[in-house]
């Protein structure tokens, strides 16, 4: 009678455990769960201006990959940090407003954890061309003001242009899905009736990239080949960067040759688009240097006689060509 007694009240008392559990879950079911959030920043510093984007990602990865969101963009006043090879040390100071808006976005306890990184694309290579001790001193620069940041500083560099080409295709699948496919999407994947991945195509203000997979890559250059592994699957990819055939050195290329024919153009007989139109061409190394050398020979005549450069020549080359006179 007694060994029932005990093993009702033993009964008992697991009964009202179970309830208990139950009417704890259904209080707190509605509520989230904490997130193990992580933070990342990238700094995109192309030719003609900078980005800063602000990431974040689930601690937990997918098939050895993160699951990444863009949670904020912010572009950085002025020109792109080659645009300081005459002012390199304000090339980092520049990026102040930007880095603000990030400390802003990203909870204050996680400042120290977070990386920071930036690449430097086209803009950067056509000035280490140039100028390399002016490119070494606007990535110093740019590095002081990330290292004084309360970020956790990965690096400030020139990017290759198969770097640029292969993170744009890696980019671009990446926000088509691709990389990770829904039931149907095998399905037409098997059939043969949609192509696993996308190629990428960048124009961008310095260069051009081409990106895409490749089942035969063998009379390719090694330098143009990359391999990835991205969401448990492999991926060999063909990349080429064409330097100087973004769109703005197409368009100094484009002046530079109606410079050079320019005896001809009604416009140009007046003479005041030469000094300061010669100069903006002159700048690039993208320029044949057989154009270069009629330019500085016509513009330095321009000077030396006088000519100026009146408000109507501003205009004119403003309403064609899409670009602020220097």
């Amino acid at each position: 009678m007694s060994s029932t007694r005990t093993i009702l009240l033993i009964l008992g008392f697991l009964s009202t455990l179970a309830v208990i559990a139950l009417i704890a879950v259904a209080v707190t079911q509605n509520q989230p769960l904490p997130k193990n959030i992580k933070y990342g920043i990238v700094l995109d510093a192309g030719s003609s201006h900078t980005n800063l984007y602000v990431y974040e990602w689930p601690a937990e990865k997918e098939n050895d990959t993160g699951v990444v969101k863009q949670v904020e963009v912010c572009k950085v006043e002025g020109p792109g940090i080659s645009g300081y090879s005459h002012a390199t040390e304000k090339a980092g100071p520049s990026l102040a407003q930007c880095l603000q808006q990030a400390k802003e976005v990203i909870p204050s306890a996680q400042h120290k954890e977070t990386p920071v990184y930036l690449g430097a694309t086209a803009g950067m290579r056509l000035l280490r061309l140039q100028n390399e001790s002016a490119a070494d001193k606007v990535l110093s620069s740019v590095g002081n003001t990330l290292r004084s940041a309360p970020f956790n500083f990965q690096g400030a560099r020139i990017i290759t242009g198969q770097e640029e080409g292969a993170y744009g295709w890696i980019t671009i699948n990446y926000l088509l899905g691709n990389f990770k496919q829904s039931g149907w999407k095998k399905l037409l994947l098997s059939l043969k009736f949609l192509s696993e991945t996308s190629g990428a195509l960048d124009l961008g203000g310095a260069s051009t990239q081409i990106t895409f997979v490749s089942k035969d890559l063998s009379s390719e250059s090694p330098e143009n080949q990359l391999y990835f592994r991205l969401y448990g699957k492999d991926y060999q990819v063909y990349t080429h960067s064409f330097l100087c055939y973004g769109k703005d050195q197409a368009l100094q290329q484009k002046l530079a040759m109606d410079l050079q024919a320019s005896t001809s153009a009604p416009v140009i007989e007046q003479s005041w688009t030469l000094p300061a139109l010669g100069y903006w061409c002159c700048k690039s190394c993208c320029v044949p240097a057989h154009l270069l050398v009629r330019i500085r020979e016509m513009s330095l005549f321009c000077i030396q006689t006088g000519h100026e450069v009146p408000k109507e020549g501003s205009q004119y080359f403003q309403k064609h060509y899409q670009f602020e006179m220097p």
